[in-house]
């Protein structure tokens, strides 16, 4: 099981998207219920997934007064029909956190699906499969832990904690070496420097100027095999840009280290997770 991000880093988006959904009170379950009528209900996986979010699930229910009791573990691979928790508690508390609940496990169970693809592609390779920035606002951490579960590591997970040399610093300054050697003169001692390179010329360049690490951005396999032997497992070379399941083989065998894929949290489907009425009774 990976490690569930600190609750305070998750807890008021849980708080925002019952209130969002929920605003005075779900209109439909009033409507039909009674106060007092309780319910059981269970998560179940549709189809072959890996779980993400049955942590942040069990927060949404509580939220509400429900107890959520996991069936599974967050990381678990799971067949079609697998149930993945059972909930109990007052009938209209469980069906106004239905939805949201949902939401966080079938939106971190696809990043954590898709990774595990990833994952299974460069097996065999020592290739990392590693995430971006490119999160939906505000999911960051959570989005960066379905990584986690699906078997992927973690890049930079903000702006303060690397010097990543991207392409507009290297315009703006003009050019790689040039960007890379300031970033070794004013940037903190503390973080490692890499530097995004677009051909075998600016890799030298990079390399030459003191770059800990190259990122070898929107190049075709055969450059990015030139790349890592120039290296020569000096520093660590990563690969990014197009990255899909149909190429991401081709890459892993040019020897990179790291290959960063965007479309672990941008493009992920939703996973198919429902919530299915078990029993109820009436006080």
């Amino acid at each position: 099981m990976t490690n569930v991000p600190s609750r305070a880093t998750w807890l008021w988006l849980v708080e925002a998207a019952l209130a969002e959904d929920i605003g005075p009170g779900d209109a439909t379950s009033e409507a039909l219920l009674s106060r007092d009528a309780q319910g059981e209900a269970r998560l179940e996986a549709r189809d072959a997934i890996v779980v993400a979010g049955l942590a942040i699930a069990c927060e949404v229910f509580a939220q509400r007064g429900v107890t959520l009791s996991a069936r599974v573990e967050d990381g678990a691979a799971v067949a079609p029909g697998t149930e993945l928790a059972r909930v109990r508690g007052p009938a209209i508390a469980i069906l106004e956190a239905e939805r949201t609940a949902l939401n966080f496990v079938q939106r971190l169970s696809g990043i954590a699906t898709l990774t595990r693809r990833y994952c299974e592609a460069v097996r065999g390779t020592r290739a990392e499969i590693v995430d971006t920035r490119k999160t939906t606002p505000g999911w960051r951490t959570l989005e960066k832990w379905a990584v986690r579960c699906g078997g992927g590591r973690n890049h930079r997970h903000a702006l303060f904690d690397g010097i990543l040399i991207k392409d507009n610093h290297v315009a703006a300054v003009g050019g790689a070496g040039i960007a890379v050697a300031r970033a070794r003169e004013r940037g903190s001692r503390h973080l490692r420097i890499r530097c995004e390179v677009e051909s075998f010329e600016q890799a030298r360049e990079a390399l030459e100027a003191g770059a800990d690490s190259l990122l070898v951005d929107n190049q075709p396999p055969d450059v990015i095999a030139k790349v890592v032997a120039l290296c020569a497992g000096r520093v660590r070379v990563e690969a990014s840009g197009g990255v899909n399941l149909d190429s991401v083989a081709a890459i892993a065998r040019t020897g990179v280290d790291e290959i960063s894929v965007g479309a672990l949290t941008h493009s992920a489907p939703a996973a198919d997770v429902a919530l299915e009425w078990t029993a109820r009774s009436s006080s």
